[in-house]
């Protein structure tokens, strides 16, 4: 038995063809909406500035402020100009390089390769690091007590440094004679007569600011005391001229010992991973460099020690070698800060 049409409903067939427009309709405002978007994102750009056919971009401008520390807000605005005038200088510049096929010049293409894999392994060694827990309230705690000269008993020092050239046999006779010294400018009366070539300078330097492997050996001398240490071309002696007692107390040193113990966490994580890796690989020296194992073993232990230990207080220590003191012999009293001035006013 075959099945009736079903009959179309008079209103149905007038409502299709309406629904299509509708669902057109639709479909047009939804491409003209996008067309707008598009139009607005294109107004709202990140580009900064044009020069010739390439764009220099906001986010250009905010990678270089990052890199400059503690900027302030105030500041913002003309430090964005700035970078901006300088990045269209740069492109400038890079263009008529790449113009003149600069950029494949071989010197050129190795600093670029070389660029990239510092940046490429310093990337891997910050995620080594990143995974490093932060020191506890106690470790912070135990390394204050054991660093009294850095806080409890920090000094401000008055030093004069004096860097002599001599030669290896001529250090024994320097040492005495700085024994002997009644004070620093005898000394350095001494120096010119015996027609030795120095440089002096004098300055006023907080502990932090002292290499931390000898803070302690500082922390010792008493004021006009000396140290007498050999240098690779002759001495340098360090005179203690004052000093007064400026400590840190426990809670505004930890932030900064937590962030020192950090670093230290993470340099030995970066150290430790290197070393896994370099006893994992296959390494042959080859022609110049194909050291004998002691050697190889060494060199590699002193590439891997990277992250140079400083105070955690402050930034850069100061590049001084230390010795024990040497006792001028002065009586009681320390060589005044004018004289030791005047010692320095007059080296040559």
């Amino acid at each position: 038995m075959t099945a009736k049409p079903q009959a179309t409903h008079p209103h149905a067939a007038r409502q299709a063809p309406g629904r299509a427009v509708v669902i057109v309709a639709a479909a047009l405002v939804l491409m003209l909406a996008g067309c707008g978007d598009r139009k607005k994102d294109k107004a709202t750009t990140q580009t900064a500035a044009r020069v010739n056919k390439e764009e220099i971009t906001v986010h250009q401008i905010n990678f270089v402020l990052q890199q400059q520390r503690a900027l302030p807000p105030a500041q913002a605005a003309s430090a964005s100009r700035q970078v901006l005038s300088r990045l269209i200088d740069q492109e400038l510049a890079v263009q008529k390089a790449q113009e003149q096929k600069l950029d494949r010049d071989p010197r050129v293409v190795q600093q670029i390769e070389a660029a990239k894999r510092e940046i490429i392994a310093r990337a891997y060694a910050e995620r080594i690091g990143s995974g490093v827990s932060k020191p506890g309230a106690d470790e912070i705690k135990k390394y204050y007590d054991e660093k009294p000269a850095l806080f409890s008993e920090r000094r401000i020092y008055n030093l004069q440094e004096l860097n002599i050239e001599a030669t290896p046999d001529q250090l024994e006779t320097l040492r005495a004679n700085l024994q002997s010294a009644k004070d620093a400018n005898a000394f350095v009366e001494y120096l010119k007569s015996a027609g030795f070539k120095f440089a002096g300078k004098q300055a006023v330097t907080p502990a932090e600011q002292l290499p931390l492997a000898s803070l302690d050996a500082f922390a010792r001398l008493k004021d006009g005391q000396a140290m007498f240490n050999a240098t690779p071309t002759g001495a340098q002696v360090v005179v203690l001229a004052g000093s007064r007692t400026q400590p840190v107390d426990a809670a505004r040193a930890q932030p900064a010992i937590e962030q020192f113990l950090l670093n230290e966490r993470k340099r030995k994580a970066i150290q430790d991973d290197l070393a896994a890796l370099r006893a994992e690989a296959k390494i042959e020296y080859v022609g110049e460099f194909a050291l004998d194992a002691a050697a190889a073993a060494e060199a590699a232990t002193a590439a891997t020690a990277v992250v140079e230990t400083r105070s955690p207080m402050v930034a850069p220590a100061a590049s001084m070698p230390v010795s024990e003191p040497v006792h001028l012999p002065i009586g009681a009293s320390a060589p005044s800060s004018a004289a030791l001035e005047k010692g320095v006013k007059g080296l040559k």
